[in-house]
């Protein structure tokens, strides 16, 4: 008879998992990652890896959903506190601690797009995606919305199509991101012009 795993432990052990799959799919890409090279850099048995995962979508979706969640869960919390500038949140959301444009990506991003892309015809993956795609609206709108109630932000556009407009901003640089080089892109130069963009928006 096996001896009881710990809750604990077991969560644990499913993000040393999560922790290694992702450094696996960002030096690999999507495709190309196999169940095996996650096991091996997790150095977890077969059975030891599928007892938590049921195949390589639902690993990734995991990743996926764990990162998402807890900039979520980061943001509700900073709006349940006093906010003494709401610019400054939405800053920290799109550039990171620095809230400074920069030529940084997240290195997951062209393992996302790939994985969305190549599964754009399945059903289940199209409906996490369209799941993820208003999650994170969801975040900056919260921000924004706040903003505009304490008069920080001007009201002059609905605070769910500014945040539309930032994903999409967002998603299309991971796009471009993915095919060219960080060179070419000009990725700061874009998202310093992108954030005076969202200044006459929002009117800070």
């Amino acid at each position: 008879m096996s001896p009881k795993v710990s809750k604990e432990h077991q969560q644990q052990r499913r993000t040393k998992i999560l922790e290694a799959a992702k450094q696996v799919f960002i030096e690999n890409g999507y495709e190309r990652t196999t169940m095996k090279h996650v096991m091996d850099a997790s150095n977890v048995s077969r059975g030891g890896l599928y007892q938590y995962f049921a195949n390589k979508e639902d690993l990734f979706e995991a990743i996926l959903a764990d990162s998402l969640s807890r900039v979520y869960d980061e943001t509700r919390k900073k709006l349940n506190q006093k906010v003494d500038s709401y610019w400054e949140l939405l800053l920290l959301r799109l550039f990171g601690e620095s809230r400074v444009p920069n030529d940084k990506m997240d290195p997951l991003a062209p393992s996302t797009l790939e994985f969305f892309i190549t599964g754009r015809n399945d059903s289940r993956r199209r409906k996490y995606g369209k799941e993820r795609y208003h999650f994170g609206i969801k975040i900056y709108s919260d921000v924004i919305k706040e903003g505009q109630k304490n008069k920080e932000f001007s009201t002059k556009y609905d605070s769910e199509i500014v945040a539309r407009m930032i994903v999409s901003f967002i998603d299309g640089l991971a796009l471009d991101y993915a095919i060219i080089s960080n060179e070419e892109l000009m990725m700061r130069e874009q998202s310093i012009l992108f954030v005076e963009f969202l200044k006459m928006a929002l009117e800070v």
